[in-house]
């Protein structure tokens, strides 16, 4: 086994007195973990930060054998660590995406959307730059997993006008007038998910209510107990942000 490919880091787990185990995002061969020889030291840690874009090229005499890995820092994300929401909001989605990723399969669309993520992030650390474009990549993640929502149309009347609201059980978009009676066993659906644009704080903790309700129901389902932490801390710190 051979590989050179660009990659984002996304967690690094001591291993031995010196070594790591690296998981990290190619575009094209998916999630790929590999043996980093003094990855836990002074030297490399800087260069596998979670976010990083490295190069990185594995090898390995088996398939079945854990590659080792050596890596070249191509963009750092370093400075961003210094900033708490951006700090949590990159601590959150690299270890959502390690936590449920399987190894080895392909998802170029999530790498892409992940990759604009982090830039969005870089971009303007401020929540407000990327807290939208993070919901989008939750819901791109739930989909390319197998558990996307449906948000075009009613799940109880088929139309696809006037959708205000999402069901927790079904996954699916209610309209207004289906909804009637119902509103407090439903979520809100913020415009954003649906008309495109970006959101008001509101609709931003609306669509971040959402993601977060069907990724513990279905990927993270009591498992990944440090990828939901992670989470909270992300949201309360939103949440503090903008009270």
């Amino acid at each position: 086994m051979h590989l050179r490919t660009p990659a984002i880091v996304l967690s690094i787990r001591a291993h031995g007195e010196h070594g790591a185990v690296v998981r990290a995002l190619t575009p094209e061969h998916g999630l790929q973990a590999g043996y980093v020889r003094g990855g836990h030291g002074r030297r490399l840690r800087p260069v596998l930060q979670p976010g990083n874009r490295v190069l990185g090229e594995w090898r390995a005499r088996t398939e079945d054998a854990l590659p080792g890995l050596t890596v070249e820092l191509l963009d750092s994300r370093a400075p961003l660590y210094a900033e708490p929401l951006a700090a949590a909001a990159l601590d959150w989605t690299t270890a959502l995406t390690a936590a449920v990723l399987p190894e080895g399969q392909s998802y170029p669309r999530l790498h892409a959307a992940l990759d604009a993520v982090i830039d969005a992030i870089e971009a303007a650390p401020g929540a407000r730059g990327w807290a939208v474009a993070l919901v989008r990549y939750e819901l791109l993640l739930l989909a390319e997993l197998g558990f996307g929502l449906d948000l075009t149309t009613c799940v109880a009347t088929g139309a696809s006008d006037d959708l205000a609201f999402v069901s927790p059980k079904s996954s699916g978009a209610v309209s207004r007038a289906a909804a009637t009676g119902y509103e407090a066993r439903l979520m809100r659906l913020p415009p954003f998910l649906t008309a495109g644009g970006t959101g008001a704080w509101d609709d931003i903790l609306a669509g971040l209510a959402i993601t977060g309700h069907f990724l513990e129901r279905d990927l993270l389902h009591g498992r990944a107990a440090d990828a939901l932490a992670a989470r909270e801390r992300l949201v309360d710190r939103i949440k503090r942000a903008v009270a």
